[in-house]
């Protein structure tokens, strides 16, 4: 985690609220499917693309911070990004081995960690938020 932190405060953080929504989905989803092992394979498989994505989007944000790079170059390493995971939904779909809506589920955890950031670094990480200390006493 140390190395996730230097890259960016809040990476942990995010890494964190996607396993544990990972492994919410799973707990729950695993129940109510036909193909469980299907199932847990795409939601794995997208679990590992979000945690991907959330590592290289701090990369890409820390090499355009340091070194200057511009808008196009954004632009392409986000493109590369987006169609790294769909490459891996479309290996999921030909090959059969894992469900490709799960693996979309497994994607939006990058989305729901997002908003949940800031609570999992306080409980986890035992980080204060700008709340808690304005509103000390």
């Amino acid at each position: 985690m140390n190395a996730l932190k230097r890259l960016n405060d809040a990476l942990p953080g995010l890494v964190v609220g996607i396993i544990i929504y990972g492994a919410l989905c799973e707990m729950v989803s695993v129940w109510f499917v036909h193909n469980r092992l299907t199932w847990s394979v795409g939601l794995f498989a997208g679990v590992l693309c979000a945690v991907f994505m959330a590592v290289h989007i701090a990369l890409v944000i820390d090499d355009s911070v340091r070194f200057g790079t511009g808008t196009r170059m954004l632009a392409v390493k986000s493109v590369l990004r987006y169609m790294a995971v769909a490459v891996v939904f479309f290996a999921l779909a030909i090959s059969g081995i894992g469900d490709v809506v799960a693996a979309f589920i497994g994607v939006m955890g990058l989305k729901i960690a997002a908003y949940a950031q800031p609570k999992i670094d306080q409980i986890f990480f035992k980080k204060r938020t700008g709340k808690d200390i304005h509103n000390e006493e």
